[in-house]
């Protein structure tokens, strides 16, 4: 069957179908892996209920969202286009909630009320946030989420920590009595609390999370009935990476949630918002090699007609990817879940076509090219960049060099592609030039 890997139906035979049918570069997602990693969420532990919200700023596309969905998920939005997007896609502004930097005035304040009059639920994220929906929300009895900033966090690199003393996100602590007199004076119900630490949190720092929210919400939120402990489940996009171990925190969530309610006597409804972890290793990031070159230095390196603009990951971060290299004819050549990536195979480093420095997929956390073994292609042999479902499609800078945004296929549930975006065009980049 030629599989790319043990957790995903994709083979090389529909890469190359994809890649024939509709060009490189392009997204492909497994539809059906998708709906096995929201099968799990759902169905981890908890004392009380749990919902499960898709932190859609992963990968918004319509299609997704309504395949999500569809498996019981409901939304967790970071602006207001983002609860707009869900919105259109079919969700009701009840399955949203609105989570965001934005400070919405005019007509964005005129519409986020309307979608709170609609049922979304409004996650302040910052006095000021508060003191602007604060009497609207009294005034309509609408009760209000609080985001808190615990002051401590945890995640993959810097740029992914959300809790620490370098992050913006939320309401600080320090804050918190404000917050809650000012919620008092105007008989506002603060019934949802939420702390997110960051992206790729330790399952020690999750555990910690679970603790210290608990205490939070105990000292200061009396009338809280919902209890969101964020995002950030880790997913393992390499071989030699371990996943988030979402039986064994729900386990331990489970337990602390069932003390609280002997202790205190509330029985609270658990919240997760995962994005990453739900679509990152659904998608690959399909290319086509269109170069070869050697450095003074003896790197080698492989040119992709795909790069940073699909993939930014490795530049932001130092994230890796996996690399599969597919053969013109389909042939799987190398894979890194599979024994064909052995000692004796081509070192390299995999870049994009941009006029840039950072356009490579091998950087580390330092900013370091680190070459990478696999297969040696030739051009038109394909090299496929797995885990890309999260934060490609919806983060990466598509348009620089004027470089058109790539489309999306999905290999559906019944085994057919499917296109989900179209190729955007110069004449699309173009249209709302003046």
């Amino acid at each position: 069957m030629n599989k790319l890997n043990n957790f995903s139906e994709i083979t090389a035979a529909h890469i190359l179908h994809a890649a024939a049918q509709f060009g490189t570069p392009l997204y492909l997602y497994d539809e059906r892996l998708i709906a096995q990693k929201c099968a799990a969420l759902t169905a981890m532990p908890n004392a009380f209920g749990i919902t499960v919200r898709y932190a859609m700023k992963a990968n918004s596309n319509r299609t997704l969202l309504k395949i999500i969905a569809s498996h019981g998920l409901l939304f967790d939005a970071s602006s207001l286009n983002e609860a707009r997007r869900a919105h259109l896609a079919g969700a009701s502004y009840k399955d949203i909630i609105l989570t965001t930097q934005e400070f919405p005035d005019g007509d964005d304040l005129a519409d986020l009320k309307r979608m709170m009059l609609a049922g979304m639920k409004y996650n302040a994220c910052s006095l000021s946030q508060l003191y602007n929906i604060g009497t609207f929300a009294a005034e309509n009895e609408i009760k209000l989420a609080v985001r808190v900033h615990p002051g401590t966090g945890s995640g993959e690199s810097a740029t992914r920590n959300t809790g620490d003393e370098y992050s913006c996100f939320g309401i600080h602590l320090s804050d918190i009595p404000a917050a809650t007199a000012y919620a008092d004076r105007l008989g506002i119900i603060l019934d949802h609390v939420h702390v997110h630490i960051g992206s790729g949190a330790s399952p020690e720092a999750w555990r910690s999370n679970i603790d210290l929210e608990l205490e939070i919400l105990e000292k200061h939120f009396p009338k809280a009935a919902v209890i969101s402990f964020g995002g950030g489940l880790k997913e393992a996009r390499m071989p030699d990476e371990k996943p988030a171990d979402i039986q064994m925190l729900g386990e331990y969530a489970k337990a602390k949630i069932a003390d609280f309610h002997k202790r205190i006597g509330r029985k609270l409804h658990m919240e997760i918002e995962p994005g990453t972890y739900v679509a990152a290793n659904a998608g690959y990031a399909v290319t086509r090699v269109i170069d070869k070159k050697k450095n003074g230095g003896g790197l080698n390196f492989i040119i992709l007609d795909g790069g940073m603009e699909i993939n930014t990951r490795p530049l932001l971060y130092g994230s890796r990817h996996p690399f599969y290299v597919i053969s013109k004819n389909g042939a799987l050549l190398s894979s890194e879940f599979t024994e064909t990536a052995g000692d004796n195979l081509y070192e390299a480093v995999i870049v994009g076509k941009c006029c840039e420095a950072g356009d490579s997929q091998c950087l580390d956390a330092d900013e370091v090219n680190i070459p990478r073994k696999m297969a040696q292609p030739e051009r038109g042999d394909i090299v496929v960049i797995g885990g890309t479902g999260a934060y490609c499609s919806s983060m990466s800078p598509m348009n620089y060099n004027s470089h058109t945004q790539v489309p999306e296929v999905l290999l559906t549930a019944d085994g057919s592609l499917r296109l989900i975006r179209k190729r955007q065009t110069l004449e699309q980049m173009l249209e709302n030039e003046m």
